[in-house]
């Protein structure tokens, strides 16, 4: 299991560097913000990990949604497809409430929708500030070309 743990972060360095963005942005929130909670810090390192996963699946399926919204050629297409980005956009932050309350129960909480919004707009724009630090403006390339 340690080696595949090595491997995966040998090839994947932004996808680490990521989760220690994650953790440093969610225990700010946690300091700052009194709906954000967490027991321990191994259950907020936990919770970033789970965030980082969840958040790389809602990306995908947003770009996925884009992309038919990009390529829609009737105002039915496009308004369907705006009704989805909107459905994932919103839908996103109540299935990252949920998985966080089946995963850790009352030991780890996000506060409600508007929190963990604030949460995850936090989080995303931290990721993209780190990797233009890192990578330059690169940085969206790199995103892309790992995938």
């Amino acid at each position: 299991m340690t080696g595949q743990l090595r491997a995966w972060a040998v090839t994947r360095p932004a996808d680490v560097i990521d989760v220690f963005v994650y953790v440093v942005v969610l225990n700010l929130a946690i300091e700052y913000l009194p709906e954000v909670i967490s027991e321990t810090f191994t259950l907020s390192l936990l919770t970033a990990v789970l965030l980082k996963v969840t958040l790389e699946l809602v990306l995908l399926l947003k770009g996925a949604v884009m992309a038919r919204l990009r390529g829609a050629n009737t105002r039915l297409a496009k308004t369907t497809s705006a009704l989805m980005l909107w459905v994932v956009a919103a839908g996103s932050k109540l299935v990252v409430l949920w998985l966080i309350d089946v995963a850790f129960g009352g030991a780890v909480s996000l506060g409600g929708f508007l929190p963990v919004t604030l949460l995850v707009v936090a989080l995303l724009a931290s990721r993209a500030a780190v990797r233009r630090l890192l990578y330059g403006a690169s940085a969206s390339r790199l995103c892309h070309l790992r995938r």
